[in-house]
């Protein structure tokens, strides 16, 4: 790793910062699977003595646990406790939850609220369907843009800046994830001229999903979206759904906050 300055501030990174944000963020990918110190600096490219010190420091403090041999290492209280936090004290999220309430019993559909992070959207809130249930706590997951509904409404906003949210190659979870960058620009395009977008069992198979980006700034950094089994979802509910996703929307935006957050990297 270079130490150059960070763009724009001609200011160096803290090196030791840099490997504990990786190692923390690296942890916090596994979905609590208990990873080994070698994995760890394979993932994250740290030399294993700085690391095995990091991590014992860590642990020490509650941001990494540790087993009882000392060689598992997962991610710690302290993490969670921050990350609770963020979701809690956000006023973006704290302005549509409401909202997001009366959608999901509205339709009885599962709804959540995301944000674009990188090449990633990390699902903040979610609120589940009583007709069926996913079993996985979603808040905090991380899926990548080019395969759900909220991040491709999101990248509709950002044709000119594709090149900073896309992995190369394009990522596949299932039969119909689009894979070919043509393709997904063309999709994003017509997105653009609709106002929302799909996910077509592009994530998990057997669900549908619609995308609408929300402006709190601009180009956007956060959607909402709705998802339904295929095997319930007619024309007409697909219309009732689409239509109900908008007036949402159109509630949120009317009630975000008018703070100057730049929009997302």
């Amino acid at each position: 790793m270079t130490e150059e300055a960070s763009p724009g501030s001609g200011v160096r990174p803290v090196k030791s910062a840099v490997h504990t944000m990786a190692v923390l963020e690296y942890l916090a990918s596994l979905d609590d699977e208990p990873a080994r110190l070698r994995d760890i600096g394979d993932a994250v490219g740290i030399p294993r003595s700085s690391l095995y010190a990091l991590l014992r420091t860590l642990a020490d403090h509650g941001w990494v646990r540790r087993d009882a041999s000392g060689t598992l290492y997962t991610i710690g209280i302290r993490a969670l406790m921050a990350g609770t936090s963020y979701i809690d004290s956000d006023p973006y999220l704290r302005a549509a939850m409401p909202w997001l309430d009366e959608l999901n019993a509205e339709l009885d559909e599962t709804v959540h609220y995301g944000r674009i992070d990188g090449a990633d959207v990390v699902y903040l809130a979610t609120k589940e369907s009583s007709q069926y249930t996913r079993g996985v706590n979603r808040v905090g997951r991380r899926l990548p843009v080019s395969l759900t509904a909220m991040g491709k409404a999101i990248l509709a906003e950002r044709l000119d800046r594709l090149d900073e949210h896309l992995r190369d190659p394009l990522p596949r979870l299932t039969e119909n994830s689009i894979t070919d960058r043509d393709a997904l620009v063309r999709e994003l395009e017509a997105t653009r001229a609709r106002g929302h977008s799909f996910d077509n069992e592009e994530n998990t198979p057997g669900t549908r999903c619609f995308g609408f980006a929300l402006h709190s700034v601009r180009p956007a950094n956060d959607a909402i979206s709705c998802s339904v089994p295929v095997s319930r979802l007619t024309p007409e509910r697909e219309i009732e759904i689409i239509e109900a996703v908008r007036r949402t929307v159109d509630r949120i935006e009317r009630h975000l906050p008018r703070i100057p957050f730049a929009a997302a990297p």
